[in-house]
């Protein structure tokens, strides 16, 4: 059973940064992808960020430029720096796992709050 267990989150002001940490229970080479969501108050999760086993990346529109998705292989951690932070992106993040066209594996979930 793959676990995935998310840190970081917190409250920040406009404008300022938080860098999420994910660790896996397994090796992140063997998960054909990772990524990061986040569910806003009264919205579905959306996919802001995801990262292949080949280290290709992808940002949904919202978050570009201003976020990154990274991973340390050596420590089955992946990282999403995030800058420029603004009140919507408020919610609560949560790392995942895709593995057979699906994302499978999913962690607890980090708040972020985003203050004004």
């Amino acid at each position: 059973q793959v676990q995935l267990v998310e840190s970081g989150g917190g409250l920040v002001q406009v404008g300022g940064s938080l860098r999420l940490s994910c660790a896996t229970s397994v090796s992140i080479a063997s998960i054909d992808a990772m990524g990061w969501h986040r569910q806003a108050p009264g919205k579905q999760r959306q996919l802001l960020a995801t990262m292949s086993r080949f280290s290709v990346t992808n940002y949904a529109d919202s978050v570009k430029g201003r976020f990154t998705i990274s991973r340390d292989n050596a420590k089955n951690t992946v990282y999403l720096q995030m800058n420029s932070l603004q009140p919507n992106d408020t919610g609560v993040y949560y790392c995942s796992g895709y593995t057979g066209a699906l994302w499978n594996y999913w962690g607890q979930g980090t708040q972020v709050t985003v203050s004004s």
